[in-house]
């Protein structure tokens, strides 16, 4: 796997004093903005721009829950968090359907967790899109397996978006996608060593942090893949990750 820290296109800095947002860590690189709409050598273009992006900085460098450090393991194809540790909770937040998810619930299964906001028009997808491909390639492992995102953006992230976003990644009944208030995804964010800021060219997209956390079937945070992360690296992961 890609030992690099993960990023999107670089966009404006972002505003001071921006209500309910936590600015992001000065090491972190945010997603920034494409067009949606783009012909097929375009997509590959994103793809190996985010892929440059991640070369251009280090996984060390990238803040991690807590200031963990990710460190490279001949078992694992994910960088492997140091000292593994009960994950942050979750637990004053929601689902779409306004029901509150507990990560604790899910103990006994390998849980991926990412941030996301559904108006993202490049690495939310690019991840959405392989955390799918990912599960899909599992076969009966799958229900075994939980993808959990939460919002780092507690305005445009509303219960119809949020259905939509699911729907249209193919990640209906795959993920839970948790929002809140800004009051309580702050604390998480922090928790969780996420930036999350409005980018001041154009306030309706999100600089945020990209990475996906993988936590043990004992609820151990565990392992940590960069935002182009390939889907065999969560494939060869997970049973490792159910073996706690």
């Amino acid at each position: 796997m890609s030992t690099e820290a993960p990023g999107g296109t670089r966009p404006p800095a972002s505003p001071e004093g921006d209500s309910g947002q936590s600015p992001p860590p000065e090491d972190q690189r945010p997603a920034g903005r494409l067009s949606v709409y783009l012909p097929i050598a375009m997509i590959v273009l994103i793809i190996a721009g985010v892929a440059l992006v991640v070369a251009n900085g280090s996984s060390s460098k990238q803040k991690l829950p807590a200031g963990d450090a990710g460190v490279h393991n001949a078992s694992f194809d994910g960088l492997l968090i140091q000292p593994a540790r009960k994950a942050p909770a979750l637990a004053s937040l929601h689902n779409a359907q306004g029901q509150p998810v507990n990560l604790t619930s899910y103990q006994g299964k390998a849980v991926f967790v990412t941030f996301l906001y559904t108006h993202c028009p490049d690495v939310c997808p690019l991840i959405a899109s392989q955390l799918h491909n990912a599960v899909s390639r599992l076969g009966a492992k799958a229900n075994q397996v939980q993808l959990v995102a939460v919002s780092v953006d507690p305005h445009g992230d509303t219960p119809a978006n949020v259905t939509r976003f699911l729907k249209e990644h193919q990640l209906t009944g795959q993920m839970q996608y948790l929002t809140g208030s800004a009051h309580e995804l702050a604390p998480v964010w922090k928790a969780w060593g996420v930036g999350s800021a409005r980018d001041t060219g154009n306030p309706e997209f999100i600089n945020h942090s990209a990475l996906v956390y993988g936590i043990s079937a004992t609820g151990k945070l565990t392992t940590v893949y960069a935002a182009n992360l390939n889907p065999s690296e969560i494939d060869h992961d997970v049973p490792l990750l159910l073996a706690g």
